[in-house]
């Protein structure tokens, strides 16, 4: 009687425990909310890029010798025409001396030439000589007058070389490097070795940004920007977008277009070369709908769904294949428990907030998280919660 009595309450038991697994539901989800509200959305660009003068002339030098004097330095001021350095003319001297000399010389072979071709015409008019001996004479006459030339190119050419010792500020503005030093030899054998690198106007900058393929349709001529520099993090500088470069950069597959930004430096703090850390303004709306964009990212969890029971996989269907996501926003309307996906049409973001252009109002309450989440599944008494074959003992 006992053993009967202890059979039917361990069966008892277990068809209790069996309908309270079978018919137990999930908490209904505890969500987040928030009210729609206007306010205002800037959507930027972010880039980085060098700071650089407008205008950065290097001077060069076209002949190759020993620096003699440096007449300017690093932050010198410099007006078109001024004197910046002298090579050693000692040898140009010399070379200017050898081609007068050599004009000097060819100017007699002419003076000689000329005399001969006179005194052979004379000659044969008193068929003293005969016509071969003049066309000979007036042919070393022509000789003599291109050697004159000749030799007048040369000199021309030394005193230019002699002149390109003394090398001259090509623009007004401020030398900020200087890659020699008196005594130094220069070679300007395959290319003109660079002296000195003059910014034309330090006032007045510009931002070489890299702008990615992605954002550039969005960057227009005229958009306001926003940067900062690591020499002053929390002193930010304004400038405006003057050109975007059609000419592609690649580096590492990664495709980015020029941006050039103009920037006013009354103060000097902007040096040359800075790195700087771009904000493009590329659109800003004020007084909108907007939404934060956590609501964009919110899905209701699976058995909410589907309605399905704890245990059961929710039911598939309701998108074509190839069809392109609906952007929805899930509403908690008031005495409803359960949210409501609403169709919305979205506009610009700050990568906080979206723009609401259509499909909500002021005041309506989004849904944009979860806190107690209604689980999907209950485990079974003795499965692996990680979906693997449990491992029993014997």
């Amino acid at each position: 009687m006992k053993k009967l009595l202890f059979v039917l309450v361990l069966l008892g038991a277990s068809g209790g425990g069996w309908w309270y697994f079978k018919n137990q539901k999930p908490a209904a989800p505890d969500y987040l909310t928030e009210a729609v509200q206007k306010g205002d959305i800037t959507q930027i660009v972010t880039a980085t890029g060098t700071l650089k003068p407008v205008i950065n002339v290097t001077v060069g030098c076209q002949i190759s010798g020993t620096i003699e004097e440096l007449l300017a330095d690093f932050n010198s001021k410099v007006k078109e025409g001024d004197v910046i350095a002298k090579l050693d003319p000692a040898t140009y001297n010399a070379i200017v001396k050898q081609a007068e000399g050599e004009l000097a010389n060819a100017k007699a072979t002419l003076e000689l030439a000329e005399t001969t071709a006179k005194r052979k015409e004379e000659l044969v008019k008193q068929n003293a000589a005969t016509k071969a001996e003049l066309d000979t004479a007036i042919a070393g006459l022509h000789q003599a007058q291109a050697g004159v030339i000749i030799r007048e190119g040369a000199l021309q050419k030394a005193q230019v070389d002699l002149s390109r010792c003394t090398i001259y500020s090509p623009i007004d503005g401020t030398v900020i490097s200087r890659s020699v030093d008196v005594g130094q030899t220069v070679a300007a054998s395959l290319s003109a070795p660079n002296l000195f690198t003059i910014a034309n106007d330090m006032t007045s900058m510009q931002i070489e940004a890299s702008v990615s393929e992605a954002d550039i349709g969005t960057v227009a001529e005229g958009q306001n920007v926003e940067f900062t520099v690591d020499a002053f993090p929390y002193s930010p500088f304004s400038g405006v977008v003057e050109q975007i470069r059609n000419a592609p950069v690649t580096v590492q597959s990664v495709v980015t277009y020029s941006v050039l930004v103009r920037v006013k430096n009354p103060e000097l703090k902007l040096k040359p070369g800075m790195t700087a850390n771009v904000s493009i303004t590329v659109a800003q709306h004020k007084d909108i709908l907007r939404v934060p964009n956590a609501a964009l990212r919110f899905k209701l969890p699976d058995a909410v769904v589907s309605g399905a029971a704890p245990g059961e996989r929710p039911r598939a269907g309701g998108k074509s294949k190839g069809a392109k996501p609906e952007r929805k926003i899930h509403l908690l309307k008031p005495g409803s428990s359960k949210p409501e996906a609403a169709p919305v049409k979205l506009g610009i973001s700050d990568n906080v907030f979206t723009e609401v252009i259509s499909g909500l109002a002021a005041g309506d309450v989004i849904v944009t998280g979860v806190k107690n989440p209604a689980p999907s599944a209950v485990v079974k008494p003795g499965a692996n919660p990680l979906g693997a074959p449990s491992m029993r003992t014997r």
